[in-house]
């Protein structure tokens, strides 16, 4: 038995490798001291064998099997094609060799009978998020079809009893389920072709008496297979084991003679508690992930067109409109959704990318150059995975949807998807899309995808990647946004492609107030679009102040989704008020540490962002609080020695500001320790539903 350490900055993993044989991780957590004995470190967590097991203990490890007596499912499930009916291939995989480094490992393992070989990687990286990959290469005469594509499998420490997952549809995303981790488990996995609104290729586990949290998530833009399966009669050595992997539909993968499949690839973080571990995931984002993060420009503020005129496009309105914006201090003007072919509604037209003489008989360009004069970049909806029956793409290629042959073609919201798989396809979006760009100045994307992937569509993943990698190095300076109606397409996969997410059509500030921090446990605020939306909402119909949606909306990439040709002047002013604080702001907002704030009331939310010796914090109340007096709000992440200039940046909240005490204090601001400001905290008036209130903090010098 060999170990191998691999170490991060406060993370240490270790291993248990024998060759010929298995390989486990037998050590997940804190940095280890220099010189720590593996091999006691081991022995201290062998257990002796009980009555029940088999005479040699299964132990699943990093490539769990049946072939010993493990109870749970093998993470490789092969179906032989030659003898489909015969059911799943037993396997027997051997640890072959092994390379590791101080921050590296991998494993090759082989099963010599069926010519099979699997490769594994762990890797530890930026924000000691471990980033763990799987590939499959059959190296034999036979074909097979795998299951489920395999990316991550990780033994849980006995510690993490406690399970969140998450759900969701649409306009109602990532809500956040917290359990006990039962005896038999967990499993979720999505068959429309993309993750979804529950979010669920991400989850997490805590250990409830330490605080401790370990969440996983699985890099892929498709289908996706989630299991936790417990021990549940004791025939291992009492371990929870997490899988996670591509989904491979009703006909699996195909894993032909000669194949090496894509690399699989998931991620992991262990955190002391949950605001250190969405700064890990953000810290690891940011150096890793998102495209070029280190040369980003400031967010720019949006306005988009869709809350506004709908389909009732026309070049004085959006001339219109984009004057308004400009008048609020906007940044980037975008132009949603009828803009092309003959789409006035959402039946027709989807993938006639060709700018609408019935809109703009004069092209786009006087919009464009009208934005331009105005201060503004420009800004373009597109959904280019889809194709409208309505349309003449679909008369002129009608085979080019995902259909069965001889089959109705159901639709949903009227459209089918077009095969991502064929290059032919491929070839006509790209060049479509790339006129668009060299014809016209658009500065970025709004690339939705409104409709789930029926019948099955095993490559379209890979063929919406390899659009979007074209396209990318054809126009490296346009700003691209991952939309699925809303949150439905979510991933580290996708994010390594654009540069923000539409976390949910849903712009209702109280529906935000849960969105953004379930998405931010994972995603830096940058990458997450938050936008100020009309009141009364036109999903949940609530009527909000403007200075409670302008001030939740700052948390996030900045943005109008409604008309200020309809607000009063006072909300006019509000927002541009807000639009300017938060173009002050958004340097700290999209580069520092993320605290999530607690309070003793349910209804009370926080949030807080700590860069280079400033913050800022969001508080806000959602209901009518049962006391005339709430509990002060505590902050988080600050210096304890350090003192802080505390103010309460304008405007204020109109009705809740009568209820503060010293007003000309608050403006002037108060002097605080950072042992002030998180033991005791700040008496904040949060009586009233819908109440909102920005906190601003300086570290003064010494």
């Amino acid at each position: 038995m060999a170990w191998v350490r691999l170490d991060g900055e406060a993370l240490t993993l270790v291993f248990a490798l024998e060759m010929g044989g298995a390989a486990d991780c037998i050590y997940l957590g804190g940095r280890l001291p220099e010189g720590e004995d593996l091999g006691a470190l081991a022995a201290a967590a062998a257990r002796g064998r009980h009555e029940s097991q088999p005479d040699a203990v299964p132990v699943p490890g990093l490539l769990p099997e049946r072939k010993a007596g493990w109870s749970g499912t093998p993470t490789v499930r092969l179906v032989d094609l030659d003898n489909p009916l015969a059911g799943e291939v037993t396997t027997d995989f051997r640890v072959r060799q092994w390379d590791a480094s101080e921050r590296e490992l991998w494993i090759d393992w082989q099963d010599e009978r069926l010519g099979i070989a699997v490769n594994l990687w762990w890797r530890i990286r930026s924000g000691d998020v471990v980033r763990v990959t799987c590939d499959a290469v059959n190296l034999g005469k036979k074909s097979f079809s795998l299951v489920d594509q395999p990316a991550l499998v990780l033994p849980i420490p006995r510690r993490f009893t406690g399970l969140t997952t998450y759900a969701g549809r649409w306009a109602g995303e990532m809500r956040e389920t917290h359990r006990t981790l039962a005896p038999e488990g967990f499993a979720a996995r999505s068959g429309t072709g993309k993750p979804g609104f529950g979010g669920g290729n991400w989850l997490m586990l805590d250990d409830p008496a330490s605080g401790e949290v370990l969440a996983a998530h699985l890099a892929w833009s498709g289908d996706y297979s989630a299991r936790i399966e417990c021990d549940l009669q004791g025939q291992g050595d009492g371990r929870a084991v997490l899988q996670m992997a591509l989904g491979g539909g009703a006909a699996g993968v195909s894993l032909n003679s000669g194949t090496d499949l894509d690399v699989a690839e998931a991620v992991f973080a262990l955190a002391p508690d949950r605001s250190a571990l969405g700064q890990a995931f953000h810290a690891h984002a940011r150096a890793e992930v998102l495209p070029d993060r280190a040369a980003w420009t400031p967010r720019k503020v949006h306005l988009n067109s869709w809350e506004a005129l709908g389909f009732n496009l026309s070049e004085p309105a959006l001339i219109a409109l984009a004057e308004d914006a400009a008048s609020l201090g906007i940044e980037r003007f975008v132009l949603d959704d009828g803009w092309f072919g003959g789409r006035r509604n959402d039946q027709t037209s989807l993938g006639d990318w060709f700018v609408s003489p019935d809109v703009f008989p004069n092209g786009l360009a006087p919009l464009i150059a009208r934005v331009h004069e105005l201060g503004m970049d420009f800004g373009l909806w597109v959904e280019p995975e889809m194709v409208s029956p309505e349309s003449d793409l679909y008369r002129a290629h009608p085979d080019w949807c995902l259909h069965t042959p001889g089959r109705e073609r159901p639709t949903m919201r009227g459209q089918l998807a077009l095969d991502m798989a064929r290059q032919e396809v491929r070839d006509y979006l790209f060049e479509r899309l790339d006129t668009l760009l060299r014809t016209h100045a658009i500065a970025y994307l709004k690339w939705d995808h409104n409709r789930d992937l029926f019948p099955s569509a095993p490559r379209q993943t890979e063929g919406f990647y390899a659009l979007l990698d074209r396209l990318r190095a054809a126009h490296p300076h346009v700003e691209i946004e991952s939309c699925s109606s809303g949150g439905g397409r979510i991933d580290f996969g996708v994010l390594s492609r654009v540069h923000r997410v539409w976390p949910s059509d849903n712009n209702d500030a109280i529906e935000r107030l849960r969105i953004i921090p379930a998405w931010s446990q994972f995603l830096p605020l940058e990458v997450l679009g938050s936008h100020v939306g009309p009141s009364p909402n036109p999903i949940t119909g609530r009527r909000l102040a403007m200075d409670f949606r302008a001030k939740v909306a700052m948390f996030g990439h900045m943005g109008v989704e409604a008309d200020p040709g309809r607000m009063t002047d006072k909300e006019r002013e509000t927002l541009a008020a807000h639009i300017a604080l938060y173009k002050g702001w958004r340097g700290v907002l999209h580069s520092g540490q993320l605290h999530r704030l607690a309070h003793p009331d349910p209804n009370v939310a926080g949030m807080m962002v700590t860069h280079e010796g400033t913050a800022l914090a969001l508080v806000a109340q959602t209901a009518f609080s049962p006391v005339f007096d709430a509990a002060p709000m505590r902050l988080s992440g600050l210096e304890p020695q350090a003192r802080y200039r505390v103010t309460l940046p304008q405007p204020w909240p109109p009705r809740a500001k009568h209820y503060l005490a010293n007003p000309d204090g608050w403006r002037a601001g108060l002097t605080l320790s950072g042992t002030a400001l998180m033991t005791q905290g700040l008496a904040l008036p949060l009586t009233h539903p819908e109440t909102a209130w920005l906190i601003a903090l300086e570290r003064l010098p010494q």
